[in-house]
């Protein structure tokens, strides 16, 4: 045999180890990055998750109150209707119309249902009786596809109650009328929920990741031993990390709330006390999270998966995307212990409904014992001297 296809046999074979070693060392490298390793199994897994079982566009069981001033076989019979449509579930029983606004404004109910007095008499007289249902619309659709089911109660919801001498009037289009109020977005445009929702995911993407890959890249790079080498305290250190950090979520704060005035004309309707306290409180705790993840990442590539695989049920979990209501109640207790929900539920609530302090402090407290928290938790892992 000639040496020339020897020698082409002997390249040929050359080529196909090169890459079999390269392939293998690769693979070596892989398991050795353990995060890198975890994030490739759980991403997959938590996506298929979140989006097969915990997204709802259409969500049922939305929390009502009712007030009844009229204690009828009619009023029974319209709420019992209203429950079977799957949307409506009756939480709060009031006395007072002044229940119902708090009760909706405070976002506790997603609707309130007011059956008057004068009902049964004017549904007997044919003499177009009416409901009222108030929704908050806030989220056009978290509202939209209960709304359209309460448009067809009147026709069926007195069907077995019509009869005898008023079977007539079950011929009649319908009985009764439900009239429908929209709060708070009453033309249901989405870039008013969606828009104020942006200012927590943006502050989110670029603070937490910006702190983290910004401690993370001196790490790497070796400055790090300078700074551990000072005699400056962790709470010193982390203060002085974060600092400009929170002028630049300042600066975007104000950037995004300008624009979505002027070019998408979300209400500005006040709450600016509770939507400053919120703010602030937010930004300290995405910059402490930030500098949290760069303690556990070794490399910014760490940081950066690590940070995305927070964003992630951020982005789906906090209601922002879609209904928090609409989700299981698994993935609302998960959500709830995201701060990106409770800092939605500020801005929304301020901007939209102009709700204050005294309203929205249940999420100005959870943002608190966020930062607290995930404060101690990073001074605890911040490291005096390099491993």
């Amino acid at each position: 045999m000639s040496p020339a296809p020897i020698a082409h046999r002997q390249r040929h074979s050359s080529w196909r180890l090169r890459i079999l070693a390269v392939l293998a060392k690769e693979f070596v490298q892989l398991t050795r990055d353990r995060l890198t390793y975890g994030m490739i199994l759980m991403i997959p897994i938590v996506q298929l998750l979140l989006f097969g079982y915990a997204i709802n566009n259409e969500p049922r069981n939305l929390p009502t109150a009712v007030l009844v001033q009229d204690n009828s076989v009619f009023a029974r019979s319209t709420l019992a209707a209203f429950v079977n449509t799957g949307f409506f579930t009756i939480t709060h029983d009031v006395r007072s119309t002044e229940e119902l606004d708090q009760l909706l404004t405070t976002g506790e109910v997603q609707f309130t249902l007011t059956i008057p007095g004068d009902f049964t008499r004017r549904v007997a007289r044919g003499d177009k009786a009416q409901l009222l249902l108030e929704a908050d619309a806030t989220d056009p659709s978290a509202a939209n596809a209960a709304l359209a089911a309460a448009g067809s109660l009147p026709i069926q919801a007195l069907a077995h109650d019509l009869k005898g001498a008023m079977a007539p009037y079950a011929q009649q289009p319908a009985p009764f009328e439900v009239v429908v109020h929209r709060r708070y977005n009453p033309e249901s445009i989405t870039a008013y929920n969606i828009v104020p929702g942006l200012l927590g995911i943006i502050l989110s993407m670029t603070l937490v990741m910006m702190t983290a890959l910004s401690v993370t890249r001196e790490t790497e790079r070796g400055t790090m031993e300078s700074l551990l080498a000072t005699p400056a305290q962790p709470i010193e250190v982390m203060i002085g990390k974060l600092a400009p950090y929170v002028m630049v979520g300042l600066i975007q704060t104000v950037v995004i709330l300008t624009m979505a005035r002027l070019l998408f004309n979300v209400p500005m309707a006040g709450g600016w006390l509770a939507l400053a306290l919120g703010v602030f409180l937010f930004i300290i705790g995405s910059l402490a999270l930030g500098f949290f993840i760069s303690t556990l990442a070794r490399t910014q590539l760490q940081a950066m998966q690590m940070s995305f695989f927070y964003m992630l049920p951020s982005i789906l979990l906090s209601g922002f995307m879609f209904p928090f209501r609409g989700m299981p109640e698994w993935a609302q207790a998960i959500g709830t212990l995201i701060p990106v929900t409770h800092f939605l539920r500020v801005v929304r609530g301020a901007l939209l409904k102009g709700e204050g302090v005294a309203s929205l402090w249940p999420s100005l407290t959870a943002l608190t014992v966020f930062v607290c928290v995930i404060t101690a938790f990073a001074m605890l892992r911040y490291r005096r001297t390099l491993d």
